[in-house]
């Protein structure tokens, strides 16, 4: 795990187009901003691990011919 140290109005680079900014800290919170082109799918860790385990879920009960759509995709639908 890299561990950087950034003050409110810093930023960081991933890569060449996604940006992490640092909005706000205030006791034990800290408000980031992320820049990310619109093909770059961004979720909270919890809820992430929260649609993997659905889509395990809807994998293991739905038939060959069952059509399967996952919770992001629901989410993502929702958004527009």
């Amino acid at each position: 795990m890299l561990v950087l140290t950034r003050k409110s109005g810093e930023s960081l680079m991933i890569g060449e187009n996604v940006e992490i900014t640092i909005v706000s800290v205030r006791g034990g919170q800290v408000k980031i901003g992320i820049q990310a082109p619109p093909d770059v799918t961004i979720y909270r860790k919890e809820l992430y691990e929260k649609i993997k385990q659905e889509n395990v879920k809807a994998a293991g009960t739905g038939g060959q011919n069952a059509k399967i759509i996952s919770l992001a995709e629901i989410i993502l639908k929702e958004k527009k």
